[in-house]
């Protein structure tokens, strides 16, 4: 049916339309951003792949899938999970450094 993907589609464009308000990923430095969302996106692949392989991991059965393979076991909205997870993380950890040396800024200014 493919109603996962979907979801996983329309998170990722809120999570683009934050960035985009908040400049914090790809719409501050679009190169820096693109790099580290590949490298995290290449880095759980394979550890899929990996987890595949032996056995570990394997693709369950539910209706919400697409049913699209990008490989045995993998099916497409894991790639986009996968980005979703990653690009979260970016721009969690980068609005969290933003906010601490914001307040941190405001305090120094106060104390002056």
């Amino acid at each position: 049916m493919g109603l996962y993907l979907l979801a996983l589609l329309a998170s990722l464009l809120g999570l683009v339309l934050l960035d985009y308000r908040y400049k914090l990923v790809l719409f501050r430095d679009w190169l820096a951003g693109s790099v580290a969302l590949i490298a995290g996106l290449a880095f759980f692949l394979l550890w899929d792949l990996f987890g595949i392989a032996n056995g570990i991991f394997f693709r369950g059965e539910t209706p919400g899938l697409a049913g699209l393979m990008v490989a045995p076991e993998l099916p497409l909205e894991e790639i986009f999970f996968l980005t979703l997870l990653c690009y979260t993380t970016l721009e969690v950890f980068l609005a969290l450094g933003r906010f601490v040396h914001g307040r941190r800024d405001r305090k120094a200014a106060r104390s002056k």
